[in-house]
């Protein structure tokens, strides 16, 4: 094997495999390296065989609110796990093995596995052999963060990849962290028939958003009988037989919960720490992320970091626009940057949280003159029609500028429907424009121009 590439790419998670269709198109000769699975944490623990599993939770649930429908289901709504569990893994290693192939067909583009380290700055050593590009790009991702909390080594705890391979309903899962993975897998759980506790070290659930959001999601989860226990100061784990005791508080009393499986979904850490990234002089932050500039450059002439492990966006759709702003920098003459990005996202409870921009907290915290327009799902007509009331809608506007700042839809379609303001923003279609929008009847999208109608000037 010739070890001299146009471009060496170490990962082949979303950005990855897709930089190296473009770059192979271009006439480039590029090595792909990667030492685990194909498609990073999205095909294989996160995104597909995680919202695989939300969907056989969301069948569980409306079949046994089949008769609020007027419809007749005879017996005991039964979860066949090993299904759930075998429909999900389907799932990925259907996209896993697509991946691959193109990969391994793709012309100009040698596909290595193993283990990649740095020698120097162009230069990466894998399994003995010795490759060099004058452009590296690093696509390495994240995995799950595990804390040095007391007692976490005496005990077995699960964490994201572990919980999309269980084929078994625990009796009592006990969820480490109330953000998006953790309450994702508490309500999903919570369907399939475990007792479920949520566990949260702040006041208040997904604490980024803002209280009233934060709010609505607790009373949602609330509702299907998952236990919500947070400003729990002092977690901490014990054996207790073939369960495990998880401890809440250390000043006051205690309040211990005792499950049968504990999910830790407090966070994620770069892949980073086995890179030899000081061999390369490449810089990273206090907690791994590969430092970059606005078009993903680091600190070593011709090193690129995508995706998760540069900490520029922790979401499939923010790795691939991180491909999408390199290609268009090197390979179209672009001048595409990160921070012209508007931040965009969804939390998979049922009904989903669509997000997109600022807050209003985060507005506010900006100084900004905020105006707000909300309107409770109970106002909605697709809403009511479908049976699915909880939840509201709100947008956050610029009262000086017009500007739409950002938005929450929880409700029915949210993470589908938030993509009118998402588009709204990126487009800076000022907010009394969208307010003449015609939207169709009857959709959750159509009360956009309703709820920019109500907005007023508040706090």
């Amino acid at each position: 094997m010739n070890n001299s590439f146009d471009a060496i790419i170490i990962g082949a998670g979303q950005a990855g495999p897709s930089l190296a269709g473009r770059l192979t198109a271009a006439g480039m000769k590029v090595a792909l390296i990667e030492r685990k699975f194909f498609g990073g944490t999205c095909v294989n623990t996160g995104c597909m065989p995680t919202k695989a599993m939300v969907a056989s939770a969301y069948a569980a649930h409306l079949a046994r609110r089949a008769g609020d429908y007027g419809v007749a289901v005879g017996g005991e709504i039964a979860i066949d796990m090993k299904k759930v569990h075998a429909r999900a893994a389907k799932v990925t290693l259907d996209a896993r093995s697509g991946l691959e192939s193109w990969l391994t067909g793709m012309e100009n583009c040698t596909v290595i596995r193993g283990h990649a380290r740095f020698i120097d700055g162009h230069t990466v050593e894998v399994g003995g052999d010795v490759l060099s590009a004058p452009r590296i790009f690093i696509n390495v991702g994240g995995r799950a963060a595990r804390p040095n909390m007391p007692g976490i080594e005496q005990v077995n705890v699960l964490d994201n990849a572990d919980m999309v391979a269980l084929d078994q309903v625990p009796s009592h899962l006990v969820v480490i962290g109330g953000s998006y993975v953790g309450l994702e897998f508490a309500q999903m759980f919570r369907r399939f028939g475990a007792e479920v506790t949520v566990v949260e070290k702040g006041p208040r659930l997904v604490s980024r958003e803002d209280d009233d959001v934060s709010a609505s999601i607790k009373d949602i989860l609330e509702r299907e009988g998952i236990a919500i226990r947070l400003d729990a100061e002092c977690i901490s784990f014990a054996p207790e037989g073939e369960y495990i005791r998880v401890g809440l508080h250390c000043a006051r009393e205690p309040r211990d919960v005792v499950g049968s499986h504990v999910l830790l979904a407090v966070g994620r850490r770069p892949n980073t720490d086995d890179l030899g990234l000081d061999e390369a002089g490449i810089a990273w932050d206090a907690r791994g992320f590969i430092t970059v500039d606005d078009h993903l450059t680091t600190n070593v002439e011709g090193v690129f970091a995508l995706g998760e492990c540069n900490g520029r966006g922790a979401f499939t759709h923010t790795a691939y626009n991180d491909f999408e702003i390199v290609a268009a920098n090197l390979l179209d003459g672009g001048r595409r940057k990160v921070s012209d990005r508007v931040p965009g996202y969804a939390l998979y409870i049922d009904p989903p949280l669509g997000r997109t921009g600022m807050s209003e907290a985060e507005a506010r915290s900006a100084g900004l003159p905020v105006l707000v327009g909300t309107r409770p799902m109970t106002r909605v007509g697709r809403a009511v029609e479908k049976g699915e009331t909880l939840g509201f809608m709100k947008v956050v506007a610029n009262a000086e500028t017009g500007n739409i700042l950002g938005a929450a839809i929880l409700g029915p379609g949210g993470d589908e429907a938030i993509h009118g303001i998402l588009d709204a923003i990126n487009a800076s279609t000022p907010y009394r424009d969208l307010q003449w929008a015609v939207p169709i009847h009857p959709t959750v999208s159509e009360l956009i121009p309703t709820v920019i109608g109500s907005m007023r000037q508040s706090g």
